[in-house]
């Protein structure tokens, strides 16, 4: 069973380059408002881009509030990689107060 990871967590595991870290919502949502330097690959397009996420190293899904990137998360550890939700998305993430990209950018609605 993967662990899931608070929001505050995951601010520390990629400050210190611990994790991959995937926005799994739609594009519109990730420019308005995304963790920096996560890449976006939206849920459906997953299972495509699967072979370009490093088996090795530790993966951390978000998406808007924790229900998407919870399907990334168990599809990924039936794959065989070390896969992480972060509880509560973005919407926990804005309200801890942790940083947001770009300057102005909020959490937008799917």
């Amino acid at each position: 069973m993967a662990t899931d990871y608070t929001p505050q967590q995951v601010a520390a595991l990629w400050a210190d380059g611990t994790i991959q870290l995937i926005d799994v919502r739609e594009r519109h949502e990730h420019e308005s408002g995304r963790i920096a330097g996560t890449r976006l690959i939206e849920l459906g397009s997953l299972q495509r881009e699967a072979g370009t996420i490093d088996p090795q190293q530790p993966v951390v899904f978000y998406c808007r509030s924790g229900g998407r990137s919870a399907m990334a998360t168990d599809a990924f550890e039936q794959a065989g990689f070390d896969a992480h939700n972060m509880t509560g998305g973005m919407l926990e993430w804005a309200a801890a107060g942790l940083p947001i990209e770009p300057d102005g950018g909020y959490v937008a609605d799917p």
